[in-house]
């Protein structure tokens, strides 16, 4: 792999990733068009570093966030634990979520679960589906949608104490079918965060911090496949591309979901959509 090559594709799983475009959308057309792959097997190894990168980003923009709820998590254990004994002693049990970031580590794990799921369920569906160009086209066209409702969609009130584990489940569930190539897993779920109804700065933090678990699930998942391969120093420098312009990604996130300008990434996914479909068929 060649240094520019591991700059292109570390800048569009760094931009892609979190801006609503989707990283593996682009990523899959990107190898299609250009052949990335050929002559270097499948590059797992290469996808973890870039997993990896986009994790590195999503640590430094929320530290706060995720060194509390990290903290929280641990009292939550604990708590859980001694429960049980005080059950055992008959005595009055203690209130185990009594703090929004609690409540905000509750819902991460409730969204990360049906993910989880589908991300296994669909996981030979999406490597067949990022083989081509016309699969990734169709699905940047549905994210389009989702986009335009975005667009559309009320603000609404809901932080972590008053947002319900069903919003948390249905969350999960988009981001679950984000794992297709095309599908914009940050559009779909502050999507699917605005209709139900989060305030539009939670939203962003909920989209992003829940997808720390997916993210480290789908790196795990490749392990396997990746057990084996060559490690390419250009590896290293598209993970750190992918940290920096994954980091800048975040932040212009914050500004579109505050201004509501959902509109423009519509636009350009449907118009990305309609060249990977017309690609597919000049290729035929």
């Amino acid at each position: 792999m060649s240094i520019i090559e591991a700059v292109l594709l570390g800048l569009l799983q760094g931009l892609t990733e979190f801006l609503p475009v989707s990283s593996s959308g682009h990523l899959a057309i990107f190898q299609n068009l250009f052949h990335v792959a050929e002559g270097t097997g499948d590059l797992f190894l290469f996808d973890i570093m870039l997993h990896i990168g986009t994790l590195i980003s999503i640590f430094v923009a929320f530290h706060h966030d995720i060194y509390k709820m990290f903290i929280e998590g641990i009292g939550i254990v604990v708590d859980f634990f001694m429960n049980i004994v005080r059950l055992i002693k008959k005595e009055p049990l203690k209130r185990v979520i009594r703090s929004s970031y609690r409540k905000f580590v509750m819902l991460v794990i409730v969204s990360t679960i049906p993910t989880g799921i589908i991300g296994v369920l669909l996981k030979d569906i999406v490597k067949e589906a990022s083989a081509t160009l016309i699969m990734p086209g169709i699905f940047l066209i549905m994210t389009a949608a989702l986009l335009f409702i975005a667009d559309r969609a009320n603000e609404g009130e809901k932080v972590p104490r008053t947002a319900k584990y069903t919003d948390a489940a249905l969350i999960g569930v988009g981001q679950g079918l984000a794992t297709l190539p095309g599908i914009s897993r940050s559009g779909t779920t502050i999507t699917a965060c605005l209709l139900c109804g989060f305030e539009k700065k939670f939203a962003v933090r909920y989209s992003f911090i829940m997808s720390v678990p997916a993210v480290l699930g789908a790196a795990v998942l490749e392990i396997s496949d990746a057990a084996g391969q060559k490690f390419d120093p250009m590896y290293l420098v598209g993970m750190i591309v992918a940290a920096v312009s994954g980091f800048a990604a975040i932040k212009t996130m914050l500004v579109v979901v505050r201004k509501k300008k959902y509109i423009y990434f519509s636009i350009y996914c449907l118009v990305a959509g309609i060249l990977a479909i017309a690609g597919y068929f000049i290729k035929k």
